[in-house]
């Protein structure tokens, strides 16, 4: 697990301890930089493992290429520039009036130009240390991220996301049928995509959804976008989406903000690990109880801007590793099912190429994750979808070559940011405080 000092580790080390199958996962190696947030994520999943019968066991260390030696299979859960760059990156951002967040807009850009050249770097240490390893990957943004890796690991690279299982998983509920039987037609790019059908015995539910005001409006999409415009959609969007639907509130909201969502993140997380330095400090409590903060005030600002109101309970459980393990699972066991992951398009929408990665329902075997035939997206999503990745492609032009002007056109070109003389400050802005954008000339 390459970023194993981090926050949420233990949430994956959770479902591994839950998996007591033939062929479980029996050791882990945690790496990350910083030796003390290893310590203290180590302590976290002793505690976890406590009262579990052959617990998997764990290791640690900073050194990449023992971590990488000989795996099955490596979860890539970095962050680049910790949560000081996260912040930096909204900070610059919405000096200038656009949107910072880390995956979406000028945020995700400065983010993706961040990390890129280390995942690569990363993608070239697993192909030699351990050619047959499976690579998943959790690092935003996840499908930029992804295609980076994949010029280098081709098909063994998988990048997931819990957003789309997540909006599943709610209009699911919402209609009264079982997740855990239910298709989802889910199609996009990772944090741009769709829920175009929830079929349940071959019957497509969503229509009764859409066709219901009150229905429509007692689940958090339903209250983020409003039943109206989901209805004028005839879809219902991935939660990023609103950044791009409602833009300058959310955008007036970030800015009116005591704090941006990565210094709150970087506070509450100092906060942890320095209590973490206390030998007597309980560790499993500490991390549940920030960990519960954290959950309950995400996309708070919009939720704020469109009145939706607080989280609700079933939404407050992560989900992202049980999405890992049932790939794994998959994939080690030969165990088929269909997961939304973020893969090589291959054909599957026609207005992008072969290499491009999407966000779609995959079948999963032994042979890995393949993309499922699905219908073109409308035009409003299809003229969005070809933006991005557009802009997606210039972020790994600028950080396999260098160029200054690539950084530019990515800024200029992303849907959310209006001047090209914007897109030139922002670049200025972001190498003046993040030293490792110092190869962009």
């Amino acid at each position: 697990m390459l970023g194993g000092g981090g926050f949420r580790v233990p949430l994956v080390y959770g479902a591994l301890l839950g998996d007591r199958a033939e062929g479980r996962v029996t050791e882990v190696v945690l790496h990350d930089t910083d030796a003390a947030r290893l310590a203290a994520v180590t302590r976290v999943l002793a505690e976890q493992a406590a009262d579990v019968p052959d617990a998997p066991a764990v290791t640690a260390t900073t050194d990449l290429d023992e971590a990488l030696r000989g795996a099955d299979f490596v979860f890539s859960a970095i962050r680049v520039g910790g949560l000081q760059g996260r912040a930096d990156d909204e900070r610059v951002a919405l000096a200038e009036g656009v949107l910072g967040q880390e995956t979406v807009g000028a945020g995700g850009i400065a983010y993706g130009l961040r990390t890129v050249p280390v995942a690569v770097d990363i993608a070239r240490r697993v192909a030699r240390l351990a050619p047959d390893a499976w690579v998943i990957n959790f690092t935003n943004p996840a499908g930029l991220v992804t295609e980076a890796m994949s010029r280098h690991l081709g098909d063994r690279v998988v990048g997931i996301c819990d957003s789309p299982v997540g909006l599943g998983r709610r209009v699911a509920r919402v209609l009264g049928a079982d997740p855990g039987r239910a298709f989802v037609d889910y199609v996009g790019l990772n944090h741009l995509g769709w829920l175009r059908g929830l079929r349940v015995e071959g019957r497509d539910e969503l229509p009764r959804l859409l066709a219901d005001p009150d229905l429509l409006g007692s689940f958090e999409e339903g209250r983020l976008f409003g039943p109206e415009w989901l209805r004028s959609l005839g879809a219902i969007p991935n939660e990023y989406l609103h950044y791009y639907y409602f833009n300058r509130e959310t955008v007036r909201a970030y800015q009116e903000a005591e704090l941006t969502r990565g210094a709150f993140l970087r506070d509450q997380q100092a906060r942890f690990y320095d209590e973490m330095r206390r030998p007597d400090a309980p560790a499993l409590a500490t991390w549940d109880r920030t960990r519960a903060e954290r959950e309950a005030t995400y996309m708070a600002e919009n939720r704020e801007t469109a009145g939706a109101g607080e989280r609700e309970a079933e939404d407050l459980s992560g989900g992202y590793e049980q999405v890992a393990l049932a790939l794994m699972r998959a994939v080690a066991r030969d165990e088929r099912t269909t997961l939304i992951l973020n893969v090589r398009n291959r054909g599957t929408l026609s207005v992008l190429d072969g290499d491009a990665v999407i966000e779609v329902p995959c079948l999963v075997d032994a042979n890995g994750a393949h993309p499922m035939a699905v219908d073109p997206l409308p035009d409003h999503a299809t003229g969005l979808v070809c933006a991005v990745k557009a802009v997606e492609r210039d972020v790994l032009t600028a950080a396999g070559t260098g160029s200054r002007a690539a950084a530019v056109r990515a800024f200029a070109l992303h849907p959310l940011v209006d001047s090209v003389d914007v897109a030139r400050r922002l670049v200025d802005g972001y190498r003046a405080v993040h030293p490792g954008l110092a190869y962009l000339r």
